[in-house]
């Protein structure tokens, strides 16, 4: 291909992309459009820095925010033409493209770890049988023989498993900079360099054994804390999937078709079947029914949707079809709100830097430090490079940061383990470490404080005849309150009728023999107008006439009492925040003696959260909901039940599966003791190579007897973090909480 065809071609790629990010940018207010990439190569902090670095430095490039967890970038523009977004990432070394919040892509990197522990296990141990024969006395020539047998498994299995630490270090360095895999690497190849030399030179010491089992320990703790975190970049992906893939679009000629959601647009008029969810936010045109909107906003009773009715995308509908107008793409509607709005409170929580990674900040240099000192001092004391290199060696080996990357993922591991036996899933290490540092939560009500589920409050004031009656319409629906009714008199005698119909959005009404009954509002089963505008009650009436009241509640979770009061007792701040209406609200709260407040929007929970955290709180959010979604993320820490939905679940640090809200207390408690484990744990590190360095810079060491010294200091804190235990002590932070205002 000619040059001029070439650049052409090229051109014609660059149009292309810059066509493809215009149509899937987001247009803001003042001109400003959003795009969000995908950039697999994100790995690390320094990453974050340098992709944000070279996109802020586009003309037209506004804001640019890197995300760690989901590996996007998220860049705010001015212009009608992209600046180059793509080509700048690629001119660093990072592929990307378009962001795809739906997909299901995992992390390469858990795969790549567990085959190179399994490959550099399975050396190790062969490695260890050959060098026991030798440690057992073996003649010089056997010795020899069983040195290159070592080599020929070790060698190859070191640079198999060494590539996860060999790509990260050389990708430091190449930038001038360096890490904790730098002295790691550089340790494993000079001992399996200076084992060669020793094998082929018929010496007497030789550390295949010690390079590959170096390699080991360290795949350990590497392996364990990407498994822990693999499951943190779920919960964008969760609420893309609760949204719909689209919807029947009514033309003008009457006919119907199908379109996917990202191709309605606004003016359109879509079917809704019941049990649906809403695909783009809308308006009702045609018809009326019930929603379930305890997802969206947290109402735990449904909502009526009427003529004029405004639903949210997410919203479910539960009774009847309905005929709805878009007055939003799918890319401006509730649930891509509620993205944005998670990938960047993602994007803030993952620029939480991880104990260790603070410590490797300071080791990797001291490591260089202490290794390249003794290479030259010994090189002036007696000018034997061999010794010097192999003092260096033992240096490198005996402060390679087996034990500082143990430290914390053995901790985290253990903690996992005790949390599990409590019924309670951990996400990732990192959110143990700030479950750790909390000194505030904030509860969301319905399904969480709440069990979800209504039941009938009133049931012993209601006459037999009348909950029968009641019972037998509410057979004929699946609305909460119908289920509610249903299963209280489930073994009541059941009333005949010789006809029943349901109302969508109003009740249901039967008839039997010349009575008439009808189940649901006031103001419209009862022929007057009493008690008709209470809309949070149901009556059953005959001929018009009030035949019973029935109230419903949501009861109070399983040890709810128990964690408000043990968590204020040990100095925690408690409050809750519902998107609820305030009655129901206030009655909970006033039971609890904790302060609310009601009816927030996504938003408006994710703003108190920045304002207790401008406060200098830590804040544990624990909710269930798609309305609690953004602010589990934006928390410093997230818990939500099993209960919750699977968005929920996803975007929740820590899952409690059992009914009782001491988890809270149990999974706050346990973190603490591994938070004060990993401290000892580094301390532990710290005072061995106290200890060690020093014998290893004084020559006294030899770089198997450093292998042995780092083993053993890595089974020390693994040894240590088995004894984690948890409770939650009374702390002497003063309790007194600010009054929230409530939402009327």
């Amino acid at each position: 291909m000619s040059c001029c065809a070439a650049g052409t071609a090229c051109a014609a790629v660059a149009g292309g992309e810059a066509d493809a990010i215009l149509a899937e940018s987001r247009v803001e207010a003042d001109g400003l459009r959003q795009t969000v990439l995908s950039v697999p190569g994100i790995t690390c902090g320094s990453c974050v820095q340098k992709v944000e670095t070279a996109l802020r430095a586009l003309p037209g490039v506004e804001s640019a925010r890197a995300n760690l967890s989901n590996r996007s970038a998220s860049i705010r523009w001015r212009g009608d033409v992209p600046p180059g977004l793509i080509q700048a990432l690629q001119r660093i070394g990072y592929d990307a493209h378009l962001h795809d919040a739906a997909a299901t892509e995992t992390d390469p990197a858990v795969a790549e770890l567990l085959r190179a522990l399994a490959v550099s296990g399975f050396a190790a141990m062969n490695v260890m049988l050959f060098s026991a024969s030798v440690w057992h006395g073996a003649e010089p020539e056997t010795r020899t023989l069983f040195y290159w047998l070592s080599a020929a498994i070790a060698l190859p299995a070191v640079a198999y498993a060494g590539r996860p630490f060999f790509r990260s270090a050389w990708k430091a360095l190449r930038h001038g900079q360096t890490n904790m895999d730098v002295p790691i690497s550089i340790g494993v190849l000079l001992t399996c360099a200076m084992s060669v030399y020793e094998t082929a030179t018929g010496r007497e010491h030789a550390y295949f054994d010690a390079s590959i089992s170096l390699l080991f320990f360290l795949l350990i703790g590497r392996t364990l804390d990407h498994l822990m975190r693999e499951r943190a970049r779920q919960a964008v992906r969760g609420l893309a999937r609760l949204s719909s893939r689209g919807a029947m679009v009514l033309q003008e000629s009457g006919a119907t078709a199908f379109l996917p959601v990202e191709e309605i647009q606004p003016g359109m008029l879509l079917l809704l079947a019941a049990g649906e969810r809403v695909p783009v936010d809308s308006v009702v045109r045609v018809g009326a029914s019930d929603l379930d909107c305890a997802l969206v906003s947290g109402e735990s009773v449904p909502q009526a949707a009427t003529l004029g009715t405004r639903l949210q995308a997410g919203t479910l509908n539960l009774s009847a079809p309905l005929t709805i107008e878009a007055v939003a793409a799918a890319k401006d509607s509730f649930l891509a709100e509620m993205t944005r709005m998670m990938e960047a409170a993602e994007g803030g929580r993952s620029a939480y830097r991880r104990i260790a990674d603070r410590a490797a900040r300071l080791y990797a240099p001291a490591v260089h430090a202490a290794a390249f000192f003794a290479f030259v001092g010994w090189m002036a004391v007696n000018g034997d490079l061999h010794h010097a290199v192999t003092v260096a060696v033992a240096v490198l080996i005996i402060t390679c940061p087996c034990a500082l990357g143990l430290a914390v993922p053995m901790v985290h591991v253990v903690a996992a383990r005790r949390l599990f036996e409590r019924g309670i899933l951990v996400k990732d290490g990192a959110a143990l470490e700030r479950l750790a540092e909390i000194d505030a939560v904030a509860f969301d009500k319905t399904g969480t404080l709440t069990n979800g589920t209504l039941r009938l409050a009133n049931a012993p004031a209601i006459r037999t005849d009348a909950l029968a009656v009641a019972a037998s319409m509410a057979a004929h629906s699946s609305h909460p309150y119908s289920r509610a009714l249903a299963a209280t008199a489930s073994g009541a005698e059941r009333t005949a009728f010789s006809a029943v119909q349901e109302f969508p959005g109003f009740g249901i009404e039967a008839t039997a023999g010349a009575d008439t009954y009808r189940l649901g509002r006031p103001s419209w089963a009862l022929a007057s107008a009493q008690d008709a505008n209470d809309d949070a009650s149901v009556v059953l009436a005959k001929n018009g006439a009030l035949a019973a009241t029935f109230a419903f509640e949501d009861s109070v979770r399983s040890g709810a009492r128990e964690a408000v009061a043990t968590l204020r007792s040990a100095g925690v701040a408690v409050e809750l925040l519902s998107g609820d209406a305030p009655p129901p609200v206030r009655a909970l709260a006033g039971a609890l003696g904790i302060p609310f407040a009601a009816r927030l929007r996504p938003g408006d929970k994710v703003a108190r959260l920045h304002s207790l955290q401008r406060e200098g709180r830590k804040v544990l959010m624990v909710g269930d909901g798609l309305n609690d979604t953004a602010a589990l993320v934006a928390a410093h820490a997230s818990m939500a039940p099993a209960t919750a939905a699977d968005v929920g679940r996803n975007a929740a640090d820590f899952v409690f599966l059992r009914d009782d809200l001491m988890a809270v207390v149990q999974a706050i408690s346990i973190a603490r003791g591994a938070a004060v484990l990993v401290r000892q744990n580094l301390a532990l590190a710290i005072a061995y190579n106290v200890v060690a360095v020093p014998a290893a810079i004084g020559g006294l060491v030899t770089p198997l007897v450093a292998a042995i010294a780092m083993s053993a200091s890595s089974l020390v804190v693994v040894a240590n973090a088995l004894r984690l235990r948890g409770n939650l002590a009374p702390t002497p932070r003063a309790t007194a909480q600010p009054a929230l205002q409530a939402a009327e």
